[in-house]
């Protein structure tokens, strides 16, 4: 018996001993001490490859920010919950704060073209009926041979890649779906699945579900003096503000939206009205994306620099307490965009051209002259168009 005993002692021993030479290769594996506490706050280099993207081309919104970067790094090691979306976030705000932006600024870094998403605008699926747009008619009915759903298996796997196997599935506005719609998404949310009309079923387990929102916009507009957020009056402290505008959002879309459909929901996102430091950064962004579209468009490459006066101007032309970060697009649009088409047409511009841009002073607008020192200077290092596109923005401090 007590030889016995001692056989069992021994192999207990080896065991622990065995488990501590298993740490101990495993410690010198990871350069991690048995023990030691690990640094859950570390970010694999593929998600903070896309963070650091998503924060060039997302401005002000470090909750959405965090929030799909938390989700893509889940997606990267493999732990989504099974039979369920990869994730379904609520996307709050007003008008013109960026939350179509921003789900497509993903989908431009992970898949390489903001387009690589499949949208659903719900103003469209109002009525019952016109849910067959998006799963197609059952057999049987008149025109179901002609009608394709909008979202199909091959639809979602558009978007793959060898390494990446996700999709991006947006519905733009989901308070104005129909009741039919509804009934359709709480099961997407709930089990990745969607049947078509047919029949056939399609896999949404791969899929992150966005939803979009302008719930409790007038009043978040209120909270923040007009919108905008420039300046709060004394009789409206800024001391809690973002918190009440949180509030304001999640508020209204209890109120709107059942609890069913809130509990399948992974996040809720609120989106806050972009302010006059952010919308500096955001005419800094569309000041390079104008630029790259007319060093990649056009048949005459040409560069332009904006001064403080000329940016000065789209930023007053550009801020509307309604239409947020949207209304300053319009402004470049119609006073640098249509006059740089104009000319291009007439030939007023020649391939290398360096044009400087001022805010006119005597009109409504913008002034455009060549730089022929510039020109001059580009032409003698023979810049390609994509680095004085950087230099010209760089100089004029957008």
């Amino acid at each position: 018996m007590f030889k016995g005993v001692q056989k069992q002692t021994a192999s207990a021993v080896r065991q622990i001993l065995d488990a501590r030479r298993g740490w101990d290769v495993m410690a010198t594996a990871t350069q991690t001490a048995p023990g030691k506490e690990l640094d859950t706050q570390k970010r694999s280099s593929t998600a903070s490859h896309f963070e650091r993207a998503l924060r060039k081309k997302v401005v002000g919104q470090e909750e959405a920010v965090q929030a799909l970067v938390d989700l893509y790094q889940v997606f990267c090691a493999g732990l989504q919950s099974p039979g369920r979306p990869v994730g379904n976030l609520l996307f709050l705000g007003p008008t013109g704060s960026g939350k179509t932006r921003t789900v497509e600024a993903a989908a431009e870094i992970l898949f390489g073209d903001a387009r690589a998403v499949i949208k659903v605008d719900c103003a469209e699926f109002q009525h019952s009926h016109e849910i067959a747009k998006l799963i197609g008619s059952p057999p049987g009915y008149l025109g179901h041979r002609e009608t394709h759903p909008l979202i199909t298996q091959e639809g979602l796997a558009a978007s793959h890649t060898e390494t990446l196997k996700l999709s991006f599935l947006l519905f733009d506005e989901i308070e104005k779906a129909s009741d039919a719609l509804w009934q359709l998404l709480l099961g997407m949310l709930d089990k990745a699945t969607l049947t078509l009309g047919d029949s056939r079923r399609v896999d949404l387990s791969q899929t992150v579900i966005f939803l979009t929102s302008n719930l409790g916009g007038a009043q978040i507009a209120d909270l923040m003096h007009g919108g905008m957020g420039f300046v709060q009056p004394a009789d409206k402290p800024t001391k809690g503000l973002d918190e009440k505008v949180e509030k304001t959002a999640v508020e209204a879309a209890r109120r709107k939206f059942s609890p069913e459909f809130m509990s399948r929901l992974d996040k809720v996102v609120v989106f806050h009205p972009v302010q006059r430091e952010e919308l500096d950064e955001v005419l800094e962004i569309e000041l390079r994306n104008v630029q790259k579209r007319v060093s990649d468009s056009t048949t005459r490459p040409f560069w332009f620099r904006m001064t403080d006066n000329g940016r000065e101007f789209l930023l007053e032309e550009g801020t509307d307490q309604r239409y947020g970060a949207r209304h300053l697009k319009r402004a470049i649009e119609r006073y640098l965009v249509s006059p740089l088409a104009r000319l291009l047409g007439t030939e007023q511009l020649r391939a290398g051209d360096f044009l400087l841009i001022d805010r006119h002073p005597a009109e409504r607008g913008l002034a455009f002259v060549k730089d022929e020192e510039e020109h001059a200077f580009h032409a003698q290092t023979h810049f390609a168009p994509s680095i004085p596109m950087e230099l010209a923005i760089a100089q004029a401090g957008v």
